[in-house]
């Protein structure tokens, strides 16, 4: 097997085991908590919200900073760093007795971690040119079909033997994610890199490459919105009238659909990107994933509504694929490391205030929340058509930093 195809394995296995051991757990946070003795419910959403949160904002600040010392010193031993991280954090959060214990040991996480920005930069780095698309789309779709069967696992395993038991066998999952990065990935050669530069690449460098800023904030809208589901999908299937039984169904329904919807367009990215430049397949698809979100804010029937979850997904996906692919082929390598920092920056940034402002909305209407998505999409599809220039990473390769 080619090199860039078993460190594409490796990326991709280690993305799906560390996905799936995180969401084993999380989603059963608050009960956890309410084990420790909080039962005021005010207090435990408090304590669930900000231990949850605190990882992607201190994470958000850290890794372009992380960036620069993987593109000094490679990305392997980073990536084994993080895991090895998850690891020890997730056994000892097995052992926290408050909630100030999670809460700390989820910060540090945060400034250690990070594993799944690290991932997609390595495959994109590890692949020809040619296969960036199918490299950064196969990681992308582990890190959607872990979550989506994660929370089956770790449920399994409460229920046996306890939320305790289940935090450690979450650390041995990422234990063997880094077993599987650590035998399987080579780094690749570093001796493409421009003489003297010695992977110090300044921000400022980085953020003036063309298109950059607009991918970055291509991306940040994108997880505004693919993130203000969440808090409200339940609340809006009540509101149509289902009982309340009939609506969690619906919703783990619409949820699934949502993560394997969302796996095909991270794929079909690829497929797409062989005929279309990188700005049409952005603009087209966030199109498109405005319009799913507008008729699923207007219709009742749950096989519409499941319809246009699935379009929704599949578009959102391929957008995203195609997003970091572009963004992939216009950093020079020697600067990956910091150019998929920001990257994952604002990614976490609007993961992390999405869920705050949909909840803002949804005070007022909850409909009105997937109305303003498919807003926001519109906004951004015609920056993109104004604002991104024309690029094909299938055909041109990122300039070094001297050339850009």
């Amino acid at each position: 097997m080619e090199t860039w195809r078993r460190n594409q394995v490796a990326v991709t296995a280690g993305s799906f085991v560390g996905f799936t051991g995180f969401t084993m757990v999380m989603p059963f946070l608050a009960s956890y908590i309410q084990g420790m003795g909080v039962t005021d419910v005010g207090e435990v959403a408090l304590w669930t919200g900000l231990t949850l949160g605190v990882t992607p904002a201190v994470s958000a600040m850290c890794a372009p900073l992380w960036g620069r010392v993987a593109d000094r010193f490679g990305n392997k031993i980073l990536l084994q760093r993080s895991l090895a991280s998850c690891v020890l954090v997730m056994g000892l959060m097995a052992y926290a007795a408050q909630p100030w214990h999670l809460f700390t040991l989820r910060a540090m996480l945060g400034l250690v971690g990070g594993y799944g920005p690290l991932t997609v930069s390595m495959a994109a780095m590890s692949a020809p040119a040619e296969h960036m698309a199918r490299a950064i789309g196969a990681v992308q779709t582990a890190q959607r079909i872990g979550p989506a069967i994660g929370p089956a696992i770790g449920g399994l395993l409460a229920a046996a033997a306890g939320l305790r038991d289940a935090f450690l066998v979450s650390a041995a999952v990422y234990a063997a994610a880094f077993l599987m990065v650590t035998i399987m990935y080579t780094e690749p050669s570093r001796a493409a890199r421009e003489p003297g530069a010695n992977g110090r690449v300044s921000f400022g460098t980085v953020l003036a490459f063309e298109n950059f800023v607009v991918l970055m904030v291509v991306i940040f809208g994108l997880q505004v919105v693919d993130r203000s589901l969440g808090p409200v999908l339940q609340l809006h299937v009540t509101e149509l009238g289902y009982s309340l039984r009939d609506s969690t169904v619906i919703v783990g329904v619409l949820f699934s659909v949502l993560a394997v919807s969302a796996a095909c367009g991270n794929q079909l990215a690829a497929r797409l990107l062989k005929r279309a430049t990188t700005r049409a397949v952005i603009a087209g698809s966030i199109l498109s994933a405005a319009g799913a979100l507008a008729v699923f804010a207007l219709v009742e029937s749950v096989w519409l509504m499941t319809a246009t979850m699935a379009a929704f997904g599949l578009t959102i996906g391929t957008a995203l694929t195609t997003t970091f692919t572009a963004a992939g082929s216009i950093v020079p390598r020697e600067a990956h490391g910091v150019g998929f920092g920001f990257l994952a920056s604002a990614s976490l940034i609007g993961s992390a205030i999405s869920p705050v402002l949909s909840g803002l909305v949804a005070g007022r209407s909850i409909r009105v929340v997937f109305l303003l998505g498919a807003a926001l999409l519109t906004t951004i599809v015609l920056m993109v058509r104004k604002l991104m220039a024309e690029r094909d990473p299938a055909i041109e390769a990122a300039p070094s930093v001297d050339e850009s």
